[in-house]
């Protein structure tokens, strides 16, 4: 396994001041923003694709750090049903996976998006509830009219250029939880499966090591390190589907965690050792969205601790058994 982070909390900076920043941590990789919702300052798609000079310059560079790029990050929602917001998410999609492909990087992680209720729909309709009958006919059109048909066409680009796609499930979004992320791979293609984020299972009540069994190796194609701490006097009253703003930490049911300050120690070595049981032998990228702490004593705290869970050399032959 190899430890690395997403370096979009760093966007304010340029690559190399954030390479230097990086360089005590002993990480392995960096995952490198390309646009949509993660930005694109470190890693610029147009100009990327215009120039092989800079191409070569950017992986020279990570070279001379001992890094390498686990993968690139374009979260939009190609399904929104604002046309021009669409075409901009699919754009950048595409010149991701292009990228990708001219950079040696295997992996593009992506939200699934969301559509909205019918074709006359300005915003994203996520459905969360199966009665009145009017959701369920929502969720028939999404998957059957748009889910299906994009995500299909699309997996088939990635994988004609050797790349595949991950999807980080997300609330908000129709694929969200193990169940709508296998649903999307049985539909669209097993070229598509999972960049998996506990912290967004812990908030939804599912937990994140059964949910790792349940996908299996060949579904999960990256992980992000981020936790999640759930504060049971306020879900206990309200439930945990939150839309108070992420600031309002006393009064949320749940906030976002550097890793180890949502679950502990054991915990995160039991998701660590359930990867690899399954399969799962990549990297764990750090995501820090942690709004009681700075970004970087998140970030370094997340490294430390999961230097000490992480399973850094391949495994030897039973010599017991």
């Amino acid at each position: 396994m190899k430890l690395g982070t997403l370096t979009a909390m760093f966007s304010n900076k340029p690559l190399k001041e954030v390479l230097r920043i990086l360089r005590p941590l002993g990480l392995q990789t960096v995952e490198l923003g390309t646009g949509n919702y993660p930005g694109n300052a470190h890693c610029n798609p147009k100009e990327l694709l215009a120039s092989k000079t800079k191409r070569d310059e950017l992986l020279a560079l990570l070279k001379s750090e001992g890094l390498e790029i686990s993968a690139l990050s374009c979260h939009g929602n190609a399904l929104h049903p604002s046309k021009e917001f669409a075409k901009k998410s699919i754009a950048t999609l595409n010149d991701t996976i292009i990228l990708a492909e001219k950079l040696g990087v295997m992996t593009v992680i992506d939200f699934s998006g969301c559509p909205g209720a019918d074709e006359k729909s300005t915003k994203p309709n996520w459905v969360t509830c199966a009665w009145p009958p009017d959701y369920l006919e929502i969720l028939e059109w999404q998957w059957s009219k748009k889910v299906i048909p994009f995500w299909t066409k699309q997996a088939k680009f990635a994988a004609n250029h050797g790349v595949r796609i991950a999807f980080e499930a997300h609330p908000g979004f129709v694929v969200y939880n193990p169940e709508t992320l296998l649903k999307v791979r049985k539909e669209c293609g097993k070229n598509i499966g999972a960049n998996f984020d506990p912290s967004h299972f812990f908030w939804q009540g599912i937990e994140p090591v059964e949910a790792v069994r349940a996908l299996g190796g060949d579904a999960i194609f990256h992980v992000h390190a981020k936790d999640t701490r759930v504060y049971e006097q306020n879900a206990r009253v309200n439930g945990t589907l939150d839309t108070k703003h992420y600031g309002d930490e006393v009064h949320r049911a749940w906030i976002f965690r550097t890793v180890g300050y949502g679950h502990s120690l054991e915990w995160w070595k039991d998701f660590v050792s359930t990867l690899r049981m399954v399969g799962y032998d990549g990297v764990l990228s750090i995501e820090h969205e942690d709004s009681l702490m700075s970004g970087m004593e998140g970030l370094r705290k997340a490294a430390e601790t999961l230097k000490q869970c992480l399973i850094f050399e391949k495994k030897t032959a039973m010599t017991w058994a």
